[in-house]
């Protein structure tokens, strides 16, 4: 009974809750489909079976409200949470690659950490992983062998090129870039992509990319109403964001900025003010630094990596919230710190950047969009909203010897958190209060 209700026909949604999985005859034994036909008959009544036209006998719960009123059954998922979870997403995964092209089918199996993880859930639990899902992790296998090959080969021409005393062919940029990608690049195919819903995490696809996750089209007022902020932030007008995009839920870390100096594109001497690196926001940046991130960024992956607009970050930042701040209009909530700035109530308040992570996440999944430091956008600086783009695209006509900064940081009053707050900044201007987080462009 808790394998068939709860392996066979049970799975998790993204909120943690249970929900109903259909399963069809093959998945199930003898022994099991004897029991599905007793459990679905009556006076039992408890699953349906059901024989499609073209297709094979399947069975499923009969009400999700056995799943919220049946204490045992509730208690059984419990304790498969995690295991449910992934197998969801490891089905999602092959139904996108079966969709896929033949010419882009490689490019949507499982790889990485991915594929890994599968490796390590079949080892454990290879008899509750249906057949078509074990041979989607096999397949997996097979492209990630033959990808290790070919990183192999590389390593080999590489040692003869060293033992030929031609140790500066690596100083060529073709070369380092594609011993970098064939080692850490794990770009997503339009398929996988238009498959991702809001609120997904978006996958990492390089082993130095931010973490990302995937935000909402919508509609939103952007701006201030009179009697609140200040003329810049005026007139108040309805921005439409058609599409879902990608947003990294941190702003950028010195880990991140790190690596891609190590890779010879970013500056190497950015410096941390003495607060450390690692999980904290990378700082002393400017405009034309973080142009150069998101460059390289698109360059490894083959993708569209970029800053965000104005109009954008103030739409992450709200996550559907009215209110001055991202979680209300008081600057604390029920008295606990919730960012960083001068007078927010947090252990950093005007002595320095807090580690990323460190305060709660808005609504979207997005975390310390106002305070901690001022995140750069794509767009020029304008004194008012006067001819303001209304789809979500940068404004970047006129005068662009500025460039807008949104969010506040560390030192920051509070006034400057607000969600509708702007500021400008020349692009080579860097400060420890200055950083950005990164977006990408999703394929339709």
């Amino acid at each position: 009974m808790r394998r068939v209700l709860t392996l066979k026909l049970a799975t998790v949604r993204e909120d943690g809750e249970p929900t109903r999985r259909r399963a069809v005859r093959s998945e199930f034994s003898d022994e099991e489909w004897r029991l599905v036909s007793e459990l679905s008959g009556y006076p039992n009544r408890l699953l349906v079976t059901a024989t499609p036209e073209a297709g094979e006998t399947y069975a499923e719960v009969a009400h999700e409200a056995i799943f919220r009123r049946w204490t045992k059954l509730k208690e059984w998922i419990a304790a498969e949470r995690e295991f449910l979870a992934w197998r969801s997403g490891l089905e999602a995964d092959r139904r996108a690659w079966e969709k896929t092209a033949d010419n882009d089918k490689n490019d949507a199996l499982l790889m990485g950490f991915a594929l890994t993880q599968a490796q390590n859930w079949l080892g454990r639990r290879s008899g509750d992983i249906p057949e078509a899902d074990r041979t989607f992790i096999a397949q997996s296998r097979k492209a990630a062998r033959r990808r290790e090959r070919r990183v192999q080969a590389l390593v080999g021409v590489l040692v003869a090129v060293v033992a030929l005393g031609a140790a500066a062919w690596w100083k060529q940029d073709w070369l380092r870039e594609e011993t970098y990608a064939l080692a850490n690049v794990t770009a997503l195919s339009a398929a996988q992509e238009s498959a991702l819903k809001p609120g997904d995490p978006f996958p990492k696809e390089c082993t130095d990319c931010p973490e990302m996750i995937v935000v909402p089209s919508g509609r939103f007022m952007m701006g201030s109403p009179a009697g609140q902020g200040s003329d810049a932030e005026r007139p108040a007008h309805e921005v439409t964001i058609a599409k879902p995009f990608a947003v990294a839920k941190f702003e950028l870390t010195f880990d991140e900025w790190d690596a891609c100096a190590a890779h010879g594109d970013c500056d190497k001497h950015i410096y941390d003010t003495g607060w450390g690196r690692g999980r904290r926001p990378a700082i002393n940046v400017g405009w034309d630094d973080a142009q150069t991130y998101v460059k390289w960024l698109s360059r490894i992956t083959g993708k569209t990596y970029r800053l965000l607009s104005e109009a954008e970050y103030e739409y992450a930042a709200r996550a559907g919230t009215e209110t001055q701040y991202p979680w209300g209009d008081d600057i604390k909530l029920n008295g606990e710190a919730m960012a960083n700035c001068l007078g927010c109530g947090s252990q950093w308040d005007g002595k320095r950047t807090a580690p990323v992570g460190s305060f709660a996440a808005n609504r979207f999944g997005l975390y310390q969009m106002v305070g901690n430091v001022w995140g750069w956008t794509e767009d020029c600086t304008h004194k008012n909203y006067q001819g303001a783009p209304a789809d979500g695209s940068p404004w970047t006509s006129g005068d662009c010897g500025g460039r807008i900064a949104r969010g506040g940081s560390w030192f920051a009053p509070p006034g400057l958190l607000r969600s509708a707050d702007r500021h400008g900044g020349t692009p080579s201007n860097r400060g420890n209060g200055l950083g950005f987080r990164v977006a990408r462009t999703l394929a339709p």
